[in-house]
């Protein structure tokens, strides 16, 4: 299982055998969000805020 580093707070992250690239897991360590960017090498980014559109 490939490990990456967790942006927010440094802590190692599993990416679970097949996960895509754009994909979205969360940091067992502190909560984030984080977007798998790249699986080789493995690389995470904190997750993009959703803004609510209020149905506009």
């Amino acid at each position: 299982m490939k490990t990456a580093e967790c942006p927010v707070c440094g802590a190692s992250v599993e990416i679970p055998e097949g996960t895509m690239e754009n994909e979205l897991i969360t940091c067992p360590e502190c909560g984030a969000e984080l977007e798998v960017i790249s699986l080789d090498p493995p690389q995470l980014e904190e997750a993009p805020q959703e803004e609510e559109d209020w149905g506009e």
